[in-house]
């Protein structure tokens, strides 16, 4: 083998990154269970201890020492369905921002436009500006959009005689900042939601915005952030000196508090576990050393919030009246929230927390005194007054500020405000956090302003557009959600490790058994390098680990054999043939190499589709499988070899086979093309059975592809599935479907009650009507917080046009696949039959596999619904069912080469009959893995890898009684035809 050195050097290389990579995620667990031994089961105190040291170096790593929170980032994340959370895909609205843009314009033809653009969005993958534009074309030719669109707002930017496409491109433009502002507002909201490695993303389709939130056990309170409408206000502020005495009063009044809670705080800590104001002053009481106590019954409130005072007292000037660490925000919100605290502010003050930090990457952050204007406590100016907002250059270009423009009534309220506070702040707040607090220099009339400040373009196109949000409402509506509880999380853990773990363990002695101590310990090496890689690259890429993703990786580790096997089998040919035990070794890679790299990159063809097309667990699942193919292609052709060179330079001996498998399948000799019609008549009777239960019964979709609501609900005894439906059907509206899910106290609930309404308290309702059709099932009736929480173990919503899209993306991946299979083979191989043989075979094998799914719907005791998973499922059975495929034509197309004047029936008889040993080398392996997974791996995935148990016995099948003969015949039909 050439450039050993340069082989080795890179291997080290990669295994180097991959075990840097990997620190980081095993110092976080190191950590994580020492806040847990510290907490000693208490949430809050383990939760404190992390937040405690976030900013402290944890791992040196020589170049650097990172800090807990930067150890945090680089770890393996892990989906949420192992950890619980919260996965939710929202929609701006592009539409009514449309709208919005128009003034809402009741022109025949706008309102014409826009509901044909509406209707064609539903079967059209452009962007709906796109569509409108286009039908606007149709419902008015030769109008123009500018008069319909020259608005206040837009006056500077659109023109009445510019031509329908200058509008358009301006409308887009306007639409992708409200888009990218929502966005912004959805960030800014989530980072101060206190989650730990928060996810928000724009996906491809535009306006859509996936939010991952693990750990979150309230999804009623993370709907109304999402879906709440910005609130932009302009406030007034208070001066540092007029607060200052304020914030003595409250903290010597926490300070009488305590000390009147201290006498019975004992005996009120038993009684009152659950009192609010209690829990409050224990929180700040305790884990702190005596001194530290002292020094809080002191200045309970000063020592969490430092005052903007000076070593002698005096109170620095300007609207900040205090800073914090981010860790202490949420205490002081409760301290100033205790009525004996809230009744000491004045009724027109507000103190509010600045939104980004003090310094960039920082954790402290800065309290403003904001003013009322009247005592009910409301901004004088708010956000819907402004018509533009933009980033601009000061006079001298060095420095970025922000240009703003108002409507007429907003001018003459901005002008009053202004004039009232010169050389004062005026803040501006977004969502009640202060987004700047900028001084008046003078007052300013007609409406236009500049926001001045040490702002980086990026920080004032932020501001910009933080602004434009009063002129562009952008409601953002949930239309996929998905609720993993932290009980069903920790279940999937395990599931996923018993099932990796027993996997692994049979693959590991399955080598041994069938190749000996010798090649199959160099394969095992082979094996544990490629997991080490495979997780490693992950930890490198950030990629999110889900249960998809380790059934990915199992999967991945069990078609990896295949490299060996196929090179182990080449290497025993050429033995046999009489060759010495090094040349059959450097002939064998040489031979076996043209077949793995035909075999592993059809799958990996497959694998880039589904990552392409899919979302959520399906791309999880794509990931791993590229990966896998990847390490397993460079372990299989390149450690082995490297390992096994290096054994015989030491003169040491290697045994390819043991003694029990030597002589299994090597001397078969069966008509493979003789027997085909009896496959012929096997094969039409099962794809018979498919396609008469595919027309009757037809397959059970699931929300994926026509929307709805699943809930999986856990109960403390056993209950028919007959009886919850029926208790669920008055509030329900209709019968929802109920099934058992896993063990007979746990069901699943489908339903599409009320899925095409977007309000904020849709979801709510719904789930307080589950929640009293459930509650008489239980010994022991939970309330409704103890229901949600715990015993709904998961929910999904997926919205009809996420529905649409799941299914169209769903068929253009399947398409795409078959697509790419027949033209790489036909690349390949040269001759069009073997493509045709290849697209039946993989026709037969997906019919095969829907029929099943069809015809046992309702009988297995187990979900066997068509959804997202099980495209990944039979996009994965194509994957394999080729990559065998492949390899069976690749040994005909070597044997028609060395014999090409044999008969050509037993030449494709000899090459199937050599394949054999691989073929059940292979199928048997990965058979053994996905068998596993399926006993092991957990309810949530049985329906994906039975569809895959399936797959690779119909495939193995295929590939030899249905792809080969049917290239056969299409070649003979062929030849026939020509003479």
């Amino acid at each position: 083998m050439q450039n050993k050195g340069a082989i080795r050097l890179l291997t080290i290389l990669v295994a180097f990154i991959c075990l840097y990579q990997l620190n980081f995620t095993r110092k976080a667990k190191q950590v994580e269970n020492d806040a847990k031994e510290y907490a000693k089961g208490d949430v809050t105190k383990e939760r404190f201890y992390l937040d405690s040291i976030s900013g402290q170096p944890v791992l040196n790593l020589g170049v650097k020492k990172f800090t807990y929170k930067e150890v945090k980032e680089q770890e393996i994340n892990l989906g949420l369905d192992l950890k619980g959370g919260m996965n939710v895909t929202l929609e701006v609205s592009v539409p009514e921002i449309v709208k919005s843009l128009s003034n809402n314009s009741k022109n025949k033809d706008f309102v014409a436009a826009m509901n044909k653009a509406i209707e064609d969005q539903k079967d059209s993958q452009d962007d709906f500006v796109t569509l409108f534009g286009r039908a606007f074309e149709e419902v008015a030719p030769g109008k123009k959009l500018a008069p319909i669109f020259s608005t206040m707002e837009l006056r500077d930017k659109v023109k009445f005689n510019d031509t329908n496409a200058s509008v358009l491109k301006v409308i887009d433009e306007e639409t992708d900042a409200a888009i990218s502002n929502s966005f912004n507002i959805l960030r800014s909201r989530i980072d101060r939601f206190g989650v730990a490695q928060p996810n928000i993303q724009q996906l491809q389709t535009k306006g859509r915005i996936l939010v991952e939130l693990p750990g979150i056990k309230d999804p009623e309170r993370v709907r109304k952030l999402l879906q709440g409408t910005a609130k932009l206000e302009f406030w007034e502020t208070y001066s540092n000196p007029e607060v200052a005495p304020v914030l003595g009063q409250l903290n010597q009044r926490l300070y009488e508090y305590n000390e009147a809670q201290a006498p019975n705080k004992e005996a009120k800590a038993e009684e009152k576990k659950d009192d609010k104001e209690a829990g409050l002053v224990d929180e700040l009481q305790n884990d702190s050393t005596q001194t530290e106590m002292d020094m809080m019954k002191r200045a309970p409130l000063f020592r969490i919030l430092n005052p903007m005072i000076s070593q002698t007292g005096q109170a620095y000037p300007g609207p900040v009246v205090g800073m914090a660490h981010v860790k202490d925000t949420a205490k002081i919100n409760k301290i100033l929230a205790m009525p004996e605290i809230k009744s000491m502010i004045p009724s027109t003050m507000k103190l509010s927390w600045g939104a980004q930090p003090t310094q960039k990457g920082g954790s402290v952050y800065q309290m403003y005194a904001l003013k009322a204007t009247n005592r009910d406590g409301q901004a004088p100016l708010t956000g819907d007054v402004i018509i533009d907002a933009r980033q601009d250059f000061g006079q001298n270009q060095a420095s970025s500020e922000v240009s703003m423009t108002m409507n007429a009534e907003g001018s003459k309220a901005w002008a009053r405000l202004t004039r009232e506070n010169i050389n004062k702040s005026i803040a501006i707040v977004l969502d009640g956090y202060v987004q700047s607090a900028p001084n008046v220099q003078n007052a300013i009339t007609g409406g236009r302003s500049q926001i001045t400040g040490n702002f980086s373009i990026e920080e004032a196109k932020d501001l910009a557009n933080m602004l434009k949000s009063g002129k562009l409402p952008a409601p953002a509506h949930i239309v996929q959600e998905e609720m993993v509880g932290p009980t069903l999380g920790k279940e999937s853990i395990q599931a996923g490790f018993y099932s990796f773990a027993i996997a692994f363990v049979l693959i590991l002695v399955y080598m041994l058994f069938f190749y000996s101590t010798g090649a199959g310990l160099v394969a095992d090496i082979a094996l544990i390098a490629n997991l080490f890689f495979v997780i490693g690259i992950l930890a490198c890429f950030k990629a999110v680990l889900t249960l998809p993703g380790i059934a990915g990786i199992v999967l991945t580790i069990g078609m990896s054999v295949d490299a060996n096997v196929l090179i182990y089998e080449r290497i025993q040919e050429e033995l046999r043939s009489g060759k010495g035990l090094r040349l059959a070794v450097t002939d064998g890679y040489n031979n076996a190499l043209s077949a793995i790299i035909d075999g592993q990159v059809t799958t990996l063809l497959t694998g880039i589709v589904l990552f392409y097309f899919g979302s959520g667990p399906i791309k999880g699942f794509a990931t791993t499988l590229i990966i896998g193919i990847v390490t397993s292609l460079w372990c299989g052709i390149y450690i082995t070899r490297l390992v096994i060179e290096r054994r015989l330079e030491k003169g040491k001996d290697l045994k390819f086979v043991t003694s029990m498998t030597e002589n299994w399948l090597t001397k078969t000799k069966i008509k493979f093309i003789g027997k085909r019609k009896v496959a012929y008549i096997i094969s039409t009777i099962l794809l018979l059975i498919s396609i008469v239960s595919l027309a009757t019964k037809g397959l059970n979709y699931s929300i994926d592809f026509q929307g709805g609501r699943t809930y999986v609900v856990r109960f403390d005894q056993p209950v028919k599935v007959e009886d919850v439906a029926k208790s669920l059907t008055k509030g329900f509206e209709g019968t929802p479907e109920v099934k058992t899910f896993g063990e007979d106290n746990q069901v699943r609930i489908t339903t599409d009650f009320r899925i095409n309404e977007d309000g904020i308290n849709v979801d709510d309702q719904i789930e307080s009507v589950l929640y009293d059709g459930c509650k008489s099932f239980f010994k022991n009736t939970p309330s409704k917080d103890h229901f949600l929480k715990m015993d709904r173990v998961s929910s999904q919503k997926v919205g009809p046009t996420i529905s649409d899209d799941i299914k169209k993306d769903a068929l253009i991946s399947i398409f795409f696949s078959l697509v790419i299979i027949f033209l790489y083979i036909l690349l390949r191989f040269s001759e069009w039959q073997y493509g045709v043989g290849a697209v039946a075979a993989l026709a037969h094998d997906s019919l095969i596999v829907l029929g099943f799914f069809s015809l046992f719907d309702g009988i297995l005791p187990f979900s066997l619904d068509i959804d997202q998973s099980f495209i990944a499922a039979i996009l994965t059975v194509v994957g394999y069912s080729i990559n065998d495929t492949v390899v069976v034509f690749d040994r005909l197309r070597e044997y028609i080469g060395l014999h090409p004047k044999r008969n050509r029936e037993e030449v494709i008889d000899s090459a199937l009959s050599s394949t054999l040993r691989r073929t059940f080398s292979t199928s048997l392996s990965t058979f053994v893995v996905l068998l596993a997974i399926f006993l092991f791996g957990g309810t949530s995935i049985k329906g994906f890898t039975l569809a895959l148990l399936i797959g690779v016995i119909v495939g193995t099948y295929s590939s030899i009684f249905i792809a080969t003969p049917i290239a056969y015949d299409t070649r003979k039909k062929a030849m026939s035809s020509k003479k």
